[in-house]
């Protein structure tokens, strides 16, 4: 039998101080540029691991350990589509720091009309919700297998969220990457902690092999025909909707915005990414320990890595399941209380300040802010209890976040896109994937895409009757970018002293004693930096990257390839 008393005693030490020390930073919160932003005072360690908290949560580590338990060493893609993005990360990072704004709203708020940006907050705020769903259901997942069903996915799910709600209502994001640095080092425990013990369990990667005896399950890219195995395909498609939707990711503009300069906002997200990818490589061995521990086994695949914590971790010494236990909730609070935040700033200065209570005190939208934070924390954990799967869940967010992508890309670099074509696109995305789905409402089928038209399509578009994943993105993609562009062309282009003074200051550097200015603006005596085009053609706005923006890409690209080696390494 095992004796939980330290488990407990460790678990309950963690949780009042994460608590104690998220609620103290309640003194510091005077505005809503203090509870949204923190000030925009952290500096490249503070940026990385709230970065890195933030991106990184339990229902991440939980999909990629339940689909590399389904599918093999190839399961690394559900996280690692990313990867390749990283090196962009270095030159989206400035930019984002350089629109000074609280939201992403507020860009498109700018470069669109406030009817966009009201678009995106209502976007935003159900993304972000359905996110804390996703990751409150891989945390009930977790913590009731490592108990045993000892403690239940309800009050898992209810137990954690009272605690990240308490701080981060009262500090806003000035808690959140306060605790997110402690909660990002207990994430990087988490990752690695049941590794050695799993592979000693099993006899090491080469007995793994034997046991499994299908060299096809450790292969990087697996094109195997007529599986859910992850091809070459499949990972491109996944990566380029996954870049495509980090734009649009609320949480994106705290993460950049949040730094002193453009320099803390690059190495903050791009250190913080890299951690991340290089945690997923302990996620994945351990769920390929996990096959060759539960080979002979019905075990929901959900359920993997937490009973391997319960079944490995009591064997080598007391108070290490508390550990594990209070790394799954700090991995989890690290990011909830982000995008609660996130949501909140979206709906107070998106839709409520200047739609619902224009000019009112600063305290009346704190208040605002907090009460929608609770708002969206309630609609998350009622989808929680409704998600089939947190792989599920996972694919959803993919899907909701890439829908105002592809205005947003263009809004970058297009100067004939145009608040118009911004609706346009982003609803005839919805449409697609809504057409191209089954759409399933209190247990009846309104429409089944599948059951009439997949039998029509050619089989590599299919998995197991179905329209697979990848082809269903690249279909509402290409419809988004098609509408995109030829309502553009078709509507009135928007005022060019407008689209100026935007893009120039998505040029200017910020300085790391800048004072706070509205969003899209210069302070007042600073001069935009020189127009310096890349590509010198009617209506583009592709700048030549600066030479730390080149030298940093070249190298984050170099720890990028070396990463994805190592791994293959390992596995060969």
């Amino acid at each position: 039998m095992h004796d939980w008393t330290l488990d407990y005693i460790t678990l309950g030490a963690y949780l009042i101080a994460v608590t104690v020390i998220g609620t103290l930073a309640a003194r510091k919160v005077t505005s809503t540029s203090t509870f949204f932003m923190g000030e925009r005072k952290f500096g490249k360690w503070m940026m990385t691991l709230f970065t890195f908290g933030t991106g990184t949560s339990t229902d991440q580590a939980v999909t990629t350990v339940a689909k590399t338990y389904t599918v093999g060493a190839s399961g690394i893609w559900y996280q690692w589509l990313w990867i390749f993005a990283t090196p962009v990360y270095w030159l989206l990072a400035p930019l984002f720091r350089r629109m000074r704004a609280v939201t992403t709203a507020d860009y498109l708020h700018a470069r669109y009309n406030q009817s966009v940006a009201v678009l995106f907050a209502i976007v935003g705020v159900l993304s972000l919700s359905v996110q804390i769903g996703v990751m409150l259901k891989a945390c009930g997942a977790m913590v009731t297998s490592v108990t045993a069903g000892a403690v239940s996915e309800g009050l898992a799910i209810y137990g954690m969220t009272v605690l990240f709600v308490i701080y981060g209502v009262a500090g806003g994001l000035t808690a959140a990457v306060i605790t997110d640095f402690i909660q990002g080092i207990l994430t990087v425990v988490l990752s690695f902690l049941i590794l050695p013990f799993a592979l000693q369990a099993v006899g090491g990667l080469g007995e793994l092999r034997i046991l499994i005896d299908d060299p096809s399950f450790f292969d990087l890219i697996s094109d195997a025909s007529g599986t859910e195995r992850l091809g070459l395909f499949y990972v491109i498609v996944i990566f380029v909707n996954g870049l495509i939707g980090w734009v649009t990711t609320p949480h994106s503009m705290q993460m950049c915005g949040a730094g002193r300069t453009d320099q803390e906002a690059r190495v903050g997200l791009v250190g913080g990414m890299l951690l991340k990818r290089f945690c997923t490589i302990a996620w994945v061995l351990t769920a390929l320990c996990g096959v060759g521990l539960y080979m002979n086994t019905t075990m929901h695949e959900d359920l993997v890595w937490g009973t391997m914590a319960r079944d490995l971790l009591p064997t080598i010494a007391p108070g290490l399941v508390g550990l594990f236990i209070a790394s799954v909730l700090a991995a989890v609070m690290s990011s909830c209380d982000a995008f609660m935040v996130s949501s909140a700033a979206l709906f107070t200065e998106n839709i409520y300040r200047p739609l619902i209570r224009p000019n009112r005190s600063e305290k009346h939208y704190v208040l605002v802010g907090r009460l929608t934070a609770l708002a969206v924390v309630a609609g998350g954990i009622g989808l929680a209890f409704e998600l089939p799967s947190v792989v599920d869940g996972l694919e959803l967010v993919w899907i909701v976040q890439a829908m105002m992508g592809v205005s947003m890309w263009f809004s970058f670099f297009w100067r004939r896109a145009t608040a118009a074509a911004a609706w346009a696109s982003t609803l005839a995305g919805f449409a697609t994937w809504f057409l191209t789905s089954t759409i399933e409402v209190a247990g009846v089928v309104i429409w089944d895409f599948n059951g009439r038209f997949a039998h029509l399509l050619p089989a590599n578009m299919t998995v197991e009757g179905a329209l697979s994943l990848p082809w269903q993105m690249l279909i509402y993609l290409s419809v988004a970018a098609v509408v995109m562009v030829v309502v553009s062309l078709l509507t009135r282009p928007p005022a060019e002293d407008k689209l100026d003074s935007i893009y120039a200051t998505l040029r200017t550097p910020v300085a790391s004693d800048e004072p706070e200015v509205p969003p899209l603006t210069l302070p007042e005596g600073v001069q935009p930096a020189p127009r310096d085009p890349l590509i010198d053609l009617p209506g583009l706005e592709i700048m030549k990257p600066s030479r730390s923006g080149v030298a940093g890409f070249l190298a984050c690209s170099a720890l990028v390839a070396s990463l994805i080696w190592f791994f293959a390494w390992i596995l060969g």
